[in-house]
């Protein structure tokens, strides 16, 4: 498998991460580097390591993980979009606003990269290296979620609550793509 296909791979999956970040972005009110850090190295990280763990599963596990990969993946966005929309709607001062931290974070860490472990059970049925491959895929979604929450930073400082509305829609959006694309 050459390196360009593996590119052309890590920056498909990496489109979710970028999306999230935007939004997580626009909700972080003062965004600096340890905000950036800490999206783009556990949206790498787990890109990486889903992928990684999608090979390991081989052929064995792939049909139940694809049964339900989708699901998880649409209810986790769901809750958070949700989330989101529901407390762009509440008052400034009660809303916490860091998606960099904590469970929120493992959470769309974990949703964005579902996706990671069907393509890792791909890679594992054409026999590819898969610590190229995974690296590869991690170090993309790094880089593109470090340029998405920058990018939606400057769309929350322009436009305030309805880019928080908007992030919130698109993450219920991003789940329901994968439902569609999965069900297809």
């Amino acid at each position: 498998m050459s390196f360009w296909y593996i590119l052309g791979i890590a920056f498909g999956l990496a489109m979710d991460a970028f999306a999230v970040s935007v939004a997580a972005g626009i909700q972080v009110t003062a965004l600096d580097r340890g905000h950036v850090a800490r999206l783009a190295l556990s949206f790498g990280f787990f890109q990486f390591f889903m992928t990684v763990i999608g090979w390991l599963a081989g052929r064995g596990l792939s049909r139940w993980l694809t049964t339900v990969d989708h699901w998880v993946a649409l209810g986790l966005l769901l809750l958070i979009g949700g989330k989101m929309l529901w407390d762009s709607f509440r008052p400034e001062d009660t809303v916490c606003k860091d998606p960099t931290r904590g469970w929120m974070l493992l959470t769309l860490s974990v949703a964005t990269s579902i996706d990671a472990l069907a393509v890792g059970l791909s890679l594992a049925l054409v026999a590819a290296s898969i610590w190229t491959a995974g690296i590869v895929i991690g170090v993309v979604a790094g880089l593109l979620s470090a340029v998405g929450a920058l990018f939606g930073c400057r769309l929350g400082r322009r436009f305030g609550r309805w880019a928080e509305r908007f992030g919130g829609l698109v993450l219920i959006g991003i789940g329901i793509k994968i439902l569609i694309d999965h069900l297809a």
